[in-house]
């Protein structure tokens, strides 16, 4: 009965491994690849197809079991171990969309080893004598027990402790591991078990290796994919975060997207801030959603009027680090350790739902909408929230993507604000390290852009210039005409998130 117990604990093992690697490789690919919730619906989609393979494949092994059982958790620890690391690599030296491929492979492959791994056990749990009800189900317990475990140890430590190229190792090892403890219990019925048990300490010695030095591989793979020089990478709980410098030019990167360059980042946050700042009147109380770099806070507490200033960030890695980082706080002048900051780590579409405040300013500095998680945030119900947060004579302000490389994203948003009964103005500034950018100014009341005067310091934004952002060339404007017929733009919602698609669509060749 102690190689049924045994039993029993491989199949609980090897379960926790592979719903690791399953959630692990979808984090591999939203991070490297975007749009998380595609990538995770592949990665689930390929994985189940494999484990259907394998548990196929598994009628073919007639004898033997323990012996394929081995070679199976060989199998997964050597291809499961490098995934997250040659994934960089791949992304760092091989043309564009090899990656994927080289990802979807890995999941199917995974899952075909995985779907042999359950089969295997069940039917040498019988062959030992246990009856077949009574296998089945106790090897299935442990097995979706073991997928609870699994899922829980990699959101609350493993990817945050560890990040995805170590953490990938550390897995691979545990199934390495249970392949010399098979080998161990299983020894008399094995043919040549110090030749199992050899292959087994090699491997385990290579993916040791893996974990103390993968990581140092994966800086160099990653480096590649940027630039200038990476001085910071953070795998967070939500997003990877990177920050280069080359002379003198501090770039901060989310999931591989530029957020902002220190050389130019000036002419994108005066023009998000100042002009709400500006019709709101002597401002008390504002909200910033997102913007955790403090960089939007820099220019609104340059306002002796702002007694409060809330910013609600999802990630505190990220606001942790622009209180922390020398060269991030010289930026943003030490914003997030003023007085009259209050930093809250909360979605922010679960803030304004749960806070009853209202604000005189409201900034929404948030990433594109380019994933379901990020579309919510780009949808007529959240601006309808925002609206009901917003004092009747406040202002708020949105940015919104670049007119010029995404008009039908860029005007899909005005118009998305706009359904939220909100009076809105079209405004875009270029960035020279994004290029063209938009943002849409709103408020509950009728309103007209002018020139209103700026009373702190700025860099870029004067203010007899300020009307003239309001002006849009022909190809950037919401005349768009396809087929013949002047586009139709539709309303944002979390029931018909048309703007992911256009998003895709427009920056696909960006």
């Amino acid at each position: 009965m102690k190689k049924v117990k045994r039993i029993y604990w491989a199949s609980g093992i090897v379960s926790i491994c592979g719903i690791i690697f399953e959630v692990l490789f979808g984090a591999l690919g939203s991070y490297v690849l975007g749009d998380g919730v595609k990538q995770y619906t592949i990665t689930i989609s390929l994985f189940l197809t494999g484990m259907g393979i394998g548990a196929f494949l598994s009628e073919k092994v007639l004898s033997r079991l323990m012996n394929v059982f081995i070679w199976v958790e060989f199998a997964v620890a050597l291809i499961g171990g490098f995934s997250a690391l040659f994934m960089f690599g791949a992304s760092a030296y091989l043309p564009a969309g090899t990656d994927a491929l080289y990802l979807y492979v890995v999941i199917l492959l995974v899952g075909v080893l995985t779907g042999l791994e359950l089969p295997i056990l069940i039917r040498k749990a019988n062959e030992i004598g246990v009856a077949v009800n009574k296998s089945t189900a106790r090897v299935l317990f442990s097995d979706y027990a073991g997928g609870l475990i699994g899922g829980i140890l990699f959101i609350l430590w493993l990817r945050p402790a560890f990040g995805l190229v170590k953490t990938a190792f550390l897995v691979a090892v545990a199934n390495a591991a249970v392949a010399l403890w098979t080998v161990i219990t299983f020894r008399d019925e094995i043919k040549r078990p110090r030749t199992y048990g050899t292959i087994g300490v090699l491997v385990l010695l290579l993916l040791t290796t893996g974990a103390f030095l993968g990581d140092e591989a994966a800086f160099s793979f990653e480096q590649k994919l940027y630039r200038d020089p990476i001085i910071f990478s953070e795998d967070s709980q939500y997003q990877h975060i990177v920050m280069t410098k080359e002379q003198g030019d501090l770039r901060l990167y989310l999931n591989g997207n530029l957020q902002f360059s220190s050389v130019d980042e000036f002419r994108y946050h005066e023009v998000l801030v100042h002009p709400a700042m500006a019709l709101a009147d002597e401002p008390h109380d504002v909200l910033i959603l997102g913007g955790g770099d403090g960089l939007a806070a820099r220019e609104v507490l340059k306002y002796k009027s702002v007694h409060q200033l809330t910013l609600v960030d999802l990630d505190p890695a990220m606001t942790h680090l622009a209180k922390t980082d020398p060269m991030l706080t010289a930026l943003n002048h030490d914003s997030l350790h003023d007085p009259r900051v209050s930093v809250i780590h909360e979605d922010a579409f679960q803030y304004l739902k749960t806070n009853r405040g209202l604000y005189d300013v409201i900034l929404i500095d948030l990433p594109d909408p380019n994933s379901i998680s990020l579309n919510k945030l780009y949808s007529r119900e959240f601006y309808e929230l925002v609206r009901n947060h917003l004092a009747p004579t406040g202002a708020m302000m949105v940015q919104a993507t670049s007119p010029v490389f995404a008009t039908k994203v860029y005007w899909t948003i005005n118009k998305t604000v706009e359904s939220a009964d909100l009076y809105t103005q079209n405004l875009h500034v270029d960035v020279p390290s994004f290029g063209n950018w938009g943002f849409v100014f709103a408020a509950r009341h009728p309103f007209q852009v002018k020139a209103w005067q700026i009373p702190v310091k700025t860099r870029f934004l004067k203010s007899s210039m300020i009307p003239s952002l309001t002006k849009f060339g022909k190809d950037e404007d919401a005349d768009i005409v396809d087929d013949g017929e002047r586009y139709v733009f539709q309303p944002n919602t979390l029931s018909h998130p048309n703007l992911i698609r256009l998003y895709q669509q427009a920056w696909r060749h960006y």
